[in-house]
Formats: C-alpha cells, sequence, structure tokens
C-alpha cells in the first residue's frame, strides 16, 4: 500500500467541514446565529472552501439548527466559498434555496432500523423523498444550477442492525443515480468502519458505478478515523468530510462520538505529501475557539499539540521540568 502522494507532486485532497452542522447539532446548548457565522468566516479565512454550513430540518427535531436562514445570512459570502445544506424534503430544499446555498445534500441510510431512528421513514419513503428534493433543485432557477449530493448513512455499519450489507448501500447509491445526482458521500455515522470495510464497499460502488465521485466521511468512535483515510487515500479517494476540532456525532445512534477532526486530517495530509489549501495554524486558532464555545475539552489532538516541527523556549521546558 502507498499511503502518499505521488513523488514529486502534491495531490489536492478537498475537505469538506461538517463542524457547525454535524458538530453543532449533537450539542445540548444552542449557539447563537451569529457565532456560528463567525465561526464559518474564521473557516473560510484559514483556507477552507466547502463548508456543510446547517441542516434545513424540522426546528422541532433539531433546535440547534433552527436559525439556519439567518446564519447563513450572516456569513461573509465569497465566490471561491461553497456552503451546504442539509436538506430532508422538498420543503427544506425550498428553504434551503431561499437561503441561497451553494450546493444541497440529501440523505437516506442503509440500514432501515437506523433511518427509522433519524428520519422517522423506511428507506422506500425517505428515497420517494429525495426524488422530490430531486425535483425542487432541477426545477429552481436560482443563480444557476445548485448541485445536489446523495449521502448515504450507516455505509459500513449500524448500531441497531450490525453489519450492513454492500447490496443495501448500493441499491441507495443506483436510486441516487437514477434521480442524476453524481456526488456521493459513504457515511460512517456510528464510526463502525474498518480498513477492509472501507476497501470492500468504495472497491464495489467503483465496480458498479465506475464514473461516481466519493466522498467518504469517518467518525473515531473506535478511533481508527485517520486509519481509514489512509486506506481511502491509497485507493485514490481525495475528497473527505471532517468536523473541526473533532466534535460531532449523531445523536439519533447509540454509541456515536465525534468526527474525524478536520485539522489533525490536514496535519496527516500536509505531512504525507498532499495538498490541502488550508493554513493549519488558522485552522487550530479556530478550533481552539470552538473548544471555548463549547466549554469543555474536545478531542482534536493537533489543536493541543500543535504541528510536529512548531519549537518551543528551551527554558520553558526546563521550567516545566524542574
Amino acid at each position: 500500500m502507498n499511503f502518499t502522494a505521488t513523488p514529486g507532486t502534491r495531490e489536492r485532497v478537498t475537505l469538506t467541514e461538517v463542524g457547525t452542522r454535524d458538530g453543532l447539532q449533537s450539542e445540548p446548548a444552542l449557539v447563537p446565529a451569529a457565532v456560528k457565522a463567525g465561526l464559518i468566516d474564521a473557516m473560510i479565512d484559514a483556507g477552507l472552501r466547502h463548508i456543510e454550513a446547517t441542516s434545513f430540518v424540522s426546528p422541532r427535531a433539531v433546535p440547534q439548527l433552527a436559525d439556519a436562514h439567518d446564519m447563513l445570512a450572516l456569513v461573509h459570502r465569497r465566490a471561491d466559498a461553497h456552503l451546504a445544506a442539509l436538506v430532508p424534503n422538498a420543503r427544506g430544499a425550498e428553504r434551503a434555496l431561499g437561503a441561497g446555498v451553494d450546493e444541497m445534500v440529501c440523505f437516506v441510510s442503509a440500514s432501515e432500523a437506523h433511518n427509522l431512528a433519524n428520519l422517522n421513514a423506511s428507506i422506500a419513503s425517505s428515497l420517494s423523498n429525495v426524488g422530490e428534493i430531486a425535483a425542487v433543485v432541477n426545477g429552481a432557477v436560482v443563480n444557476g444550477a445548485v448541485p445536489l449530493r446523495g449521502a448515504v448513512a450507516c455505509a459500513f455499519g449500524c448500531p441497531f442492525e450490525g453489519e450492513v450489507d454492500v447490496d443495501a448501500v448500493l441499491r441507495i447509491v443506483e436510486a441516487y443515480a437514477r434521480l442524476g445526482i453524481d456526488r456521493l458521500t459513504l457515511g460512517d455515522t456510528t464510526g463502525m468502519a474498518t480498513p477492509p470495510t472501507v476497501a470492500r464497499l468504495v472497491e464495489a460502488v467503483r465496480k458498479r458505478f465506475p464514473e461516481q465521485r466519493i466522498a467518504l466521511h469517518f467518525h473515531n468512535t473506535r478511533g481508527v478515523a485517520l486509519a481509514n483515510v489512509m486506506l481511502g487515500l491509497d485507493l485514490g479517494i481525495r475528497e473527505y468530510e471532517a468536523s473541526i476540532a473533532g466534535l460531532g456525532g449523531c445523536p439519533f445512534a447509540p454509541g456515536a462520538s465525534g468526527n474525524v477532526c478536520t485539522e489533525d486530517l490536514v496535519y496527516l495530509l500536509e505531512e504525507s505529501g498532499f495538498s490541502t489549501g488550508i493554513d493549519l495554524d488558522a485552522l487550530i486558532g479556530v478550533a481552539q475557539r470552538m473548544e471555548g464555545i463549547i466549554g469543555r475539552t474536545l478531542p482534536g489532538q493537533v489543536m493541543k499539540a500543535g504541528p510536529r516541527l512548531r519549537k518551543h523556549s528551551l527554558d520553558g521546558a526546563r521550567r516545566a521540568v524542574g
């Protein structure tokens, strides 16, 4: 296996930041819209160009994101920074269009039990909703086309059903393909992915849908998220989703802890010879800012230790020892 970029090159890896959506949706406290918008502005200033900023779900289901429209209006938008939003149905898609999002994300779980817990609907019903979302997107003329991404939740395992069959994932990918959705995220919603399961699923999707663009979304529940990324890199995947400071977890799945950490992932990629276009020191600052807002220690490691070659004062080290 080759886990580094091709010698003599710095291949680009695209990261999508999901902290203000996937991260904050699980927090008990409500973070004000202006604070969230400020975090997104700081992420953009640090070099992040793809941010899944919020979700247009029912405010009753996810009150932490009830301010989606108002929050997006506070972000300092720029042409080279793309803001996405999760949408569960046609009404959510209409609201997202009204807020001027650059991309929408629909989602269906590969597990019937998780889909019921997460969306209160069967997989078949959720796919019907996706068809309605696609119709809204395709029928809208708002500054040109708005891309629609299809995410598959619990693609690598389910806390209710256990192993998820590859064919269950492929059926959802096929449904997305029939609707013209050519952007796909395979989601490890509860941190059950391992390098062998990642290889098996990615290879199966590529065999059936060779032209399909794939992004990977890992959670670090069992401490192997970065190992899964390394395997993904070896398979040629160049798109990943991550959350600032490792914030996050699925509120509708027991035992699901935070996402793979953005700044830890940036550090790994840059040290492995890939390019992200992200200023790691600036991103660490955003992670520390998020930790202060949340008010507890978050799982990110690089935000605590700093980059590998960061130098420290010898006098300070002596005082710490003595």
